[in-house]
């Protein structure tokens, strides 16, 4: 599952850097689970599952990802700003992940949802990746 480990790098690594992202979230605000404590905004990793796709060359992986970003008001508009930035760097910025090569990418969709206990907005952006090992 070393392909899994390395998308997900990628990725987290290429939002960190970016800094549109980081005006909306601030620094260190992308999470595998929704941290204890901390009010949003924040991005977290909901899902990353991964499964065979083998290919006639190569063996691949399709990856799909849902990745939550969350607003601290009950903004829809708030929780899409940075959904948006999210999807933009997936979709295009550079991805240096490790010893995979990604061959496809793909936006899923995105779904709002305001949450009525917390009075927070969340936008779930789902991601499709398909990696291939390099050399």
């Amino acid at each position: 599952m070393a392909a899994l480990q390395d998308i997900q790098n990628a990725l987290v690594s290429a939002w960190a850097a970016d800094g549109p992202l980081k005006l909306l979230i601030g620094e260190g605000a992308i999470f595998d689970a929704p941290p204890r404590g901390m009010q949003p905004p924040y991005v977290t990793i909901l899902r990353h599952d991964a499964a065979p796709r083998d290919g006639d060359d190569a063996p691949g992986m399709e990856h799909r990802l849902t990745v939550h970003c969350w607003s601290p008001q009950p903004s829809r508009s708030a929780a899409l700003q940075i959904a948006h930035r999210i999807e933009t760097v997936a979709m295009r910025g550079v991805l240096e992940a490790g010893d995979h090569a990604v061959t496809h990418r793909r936006h899923v969709r995105t779904e709002t949802a305001i949450d009525f206990a917390t009075g927070r907005a969340r936008a779930a952006v789902e991601l499709r990746f398909y990696s291939e090992p390099m050399g």
